[in-house]
């Protein structure tokens, strides 16, 4: 099973909600780039396919850190919440959609062993600079609603190694109000730096 059919599986499997269906035909287009972006330029992910491949790397870490570790098991205990099936599919395959059409493939050149050689590389090319989490929001928004666990988890997905310094009094108070938040953080620095990187290689 390619990474783009098993996406679409847990996708079809999990997600019952209204506007699912619509936003899942959007990804599938050919104006949406999702199953063949990269997930970074240069480091996690920097391949073909690469932010698909890493969405199911954070669906996998999330999933296996709300049912079972023990710290997952006791964020359910203190919210209340048992977080559904479907909540953990949305946070973890979306939270980085604002990298849909982001990236463009060119080429630079890198010199090796003292001779110049053209290499593909990835730029950036924001058509919507809208920032990072809050614009993952705001795509999906204009298909489905987020509940409020759902929204906070994914704007606040990047943890302190993102926003302004005068920011950060809200990324913590988010991290302790929403505990999906907290672990949508750890699954996807998990993802990132253990699964398809390093913590040294890691950026956005």
């Amino acid at each position: 099973m390619t990474d783009r059919e098993r996406f679409v599986n847990i996708w079809r499997t999990e997600v019952k909600r209204e506007g699912a269906d619509r936003l899942l035909e959007w990804l599938c287009s050919p104006s949406c780039d999702f199953f063949t972006a990269p997930a970074s330029t240069r480091f996690h992910g920097s391949v073909r396919g690469g932010l698909c491949a890493h969405s199911l790397n954070v669906y996998d870490c999330l999933c296996d850190y709300m049912t079972h570790s023990d710290m997952g098991k006791s964020l359910r205990d203190r919210s209340g919440e048992a977080y559904t099936r479907e909540s953990l599919a949305i946070t973890a395959l979306l939270h980085d959609l604002c990298k849909v059409n982001f990236y463009r493939e060119t080429t630079r050149n890198v010199k090796k062993n003292g001779v110049w050689e053209t290499v593909p590389y990835y730029s950036i090319e924001d058509d919507l600079p809208y920032g990072h989490g809050e614009k993952s929001v705001y795509i999906i928004s204009g298909f489905m609603k987020l509940t409020r666990d759902e929204a906070f988890a994914i704007r606040y997905h990047m943890g302190f190694s993102t926003g302004a310094p005068e920011e950060r009094g809200n990324i913590g108070k988010a991290l302790e109000m929403f505990p999906l938040a907290y672990a949508l953080v750890i699954s996807d620095m998990a993802a990132s730096y253990f699964k398809e990187g390093s913590p040294a290689e890691s950026q956005t």
